[in-house]
């Protein structure tokens, strides 16, 4: 093989997203002695980022109902069907690195946030429930409610991107589509009206950022890069790149800037809202 064709071989075979977690458990390692054990198998011993997803993951969601290595064969198995996963765990990690003012480091969300955690759990349970495997899809459910405080129905569209902050209270309905690069923080509930069946979630754009403890209620569309205020209840569309705040909540301007899951900036006004 050439100079050139050995070059092209290990560029192809970079994975700068797994080095930098690897740099941060090296780091864990030599700074924090009683949490090297944590280092070593969550994250050094392991030759792949979605190696070390699929162990950490069922690590936190050991139970007696269903072992920790039978949820990591299960995950093994999953991503070698839908290697998407691993692109899509990736792309979260950047996002939560990028956005969360309080991850410094990128081992950070694939060890200890439970919003990013969750997150790729419902993605494994997604996959299982595509693939008609729904008893498994809804354990995860289950399991991840309990372990992360997250409750995401298995059969929920979700985008790439994602960032979950602080990821407590969160519930997502069966019919609900988060689309890319969404911000959602704690307590956010997009929720359906009555008891119907059918299509009676929200469908979140891109770009959204929805803030702590707002509730989208409805098949309804909140547009791209739309911004909803903290503790606002939507109960119709919001138009694309408008903030919209309040109970019920209504249009109070546009959003602020081009992309508010990305600068996350919540404050709304409180003379905006009453005007």
């Amino acid at each position: 093989m050439s100079g050139t064709a050995k070059k092209s071989s290990r560029l192809q075979s970079v994975d700068p997203v797994w080095d930098t977690v690897r740099a941060g458990a090296r780091q864990i390692l030599e700074t924090e002695p009683s949490l090297g054990h944590l280092a070593l198998t969550a994250v050094l011993n392991h030759e792949s980022f979605e190696e070390a997803l699929a162990h950490r993951l069922a690590t936190r969601l050991d139970h007696e109902d269903v072992s920790a290595d039978i949820i990591r064969q299960i995950f093994a198995e999953v991503l070698r069907d839908n290697p998407a996963i691993g692109e899509a765990a990736r792309v979260d990690l950047a996002a939560t690195l990028e956005r969360d003012p309080a991850c410094h480091r990128a081992v950070e969300p694939l060890l200890y946030f439970k919003g990013y955690q969750a997150i790729q759990t419902h993605r494994f349970a997604h996959a299982l429930h595509k693939a008609g495997r729904r008893d498994f899809a809804l354990y995860l459910q289950s399991r991840s409610s309990q372990v992360f405080q997250a409750d995401i129905n298995p059969a929920v569209q979700m985008g790439r991107g994602i960032m979950l902050d602080h990821g407590t209270g969160l519930v997502i309905g069966e019919t609900a589509v988060v689309g890319d690069n969404v911000s959602m923080l704690q307590n956010v509930t997009l929720g359906g009206t009555g008891k119907s069946d059918q299509d009676r979630h929200p469908k979140i754009g891109n770009g959204v950022l929805i803030g702590a403890g707002a509730t989208v209620l409805g098949n309804i569309i909140v547009g791209e890069c739309s911004r909803v205020g903290a503790g606002s209840v939507v109960l119709k569309e919001v138009p694309p790149r408008t903030t919209v705040a309040g109970v019920p909540a209504k249009v109070i301007g546009e959003a602020g800037c081009a992309q508010p899951a990305l600068v996350m900036d919540q404050m709304v006004l409180v003379h905006d809202i009453n005007s």
